[in-house]
C-alpha cells in the first residue's frame, strides 16, 4: 500500500485497570506509544469481511484499518479517529513480516 493512502491520524489506545480503593477495579484508556498513526480507513466490502475458518466464514468488520506494524494493537483495542471511537475486531500481521498491518473495526457508537 502506497504511503500516500494512510490519510488518517488515529490514536489507538489499550484497557489499563485501575484500583477504585475499595478491593475492586475500575478500567481505563491509555495510549499506546506511539499513541498516533498513519493508517488508510475504508468502509469494508463483502470480500474484505470475509475470513475463511474451517468449514464457515466469518464476517465481522465495518471498516478496514492499514498501516505500519504496530505490535501494540490487539483485539483488546480502541481507535479514535475525529471524535469517533472504533473497537478492533482483529489484528492481521500481513505477509508475517511486521511490517504492515491489517484490522477489522467496527465504530462504537453511545
Amino acid at each position: 500500500m502506497a504511503r500516500g493512502a494512510r490519510r488518517h491520524l488515529v490514536t489507538f489506545q489499550t484497557p489499563v485497570a485501575v484500583a477504585d480503593g475499595d478491593g475492586g477495579y475500575n478500567t481505563t484508556w491509555t495510549d499506546l506509544v506511539p499513541a498516533t498513526w498513519h493508517v488508510s480507513l475504508e468502509p469494508a466490502t463483502a470480500a474484505d469481511l470475509e475470513r475463511v475458518a474451517p468449514g464457515t466464514v466469518i464476517s465481522s468488520a465495518a471498516y478496514v484499518v492499514r498501516g505500519d506494524w504496530h505490535p501494540g494493537v490487539t483485539t483488546l483495542c480502541r481507535m479514535l479517529f475525529n471524535g469517533r471511537e472504533f473497537a478492533i475486531t482483529g489484528v492481521i500481521n500481513r505477509d508475517l513480516r511486521d511490517v504492515e498491518m491489517e484490522c477489522g473495526a467496527v465504530e462504537v457508537v453511545v
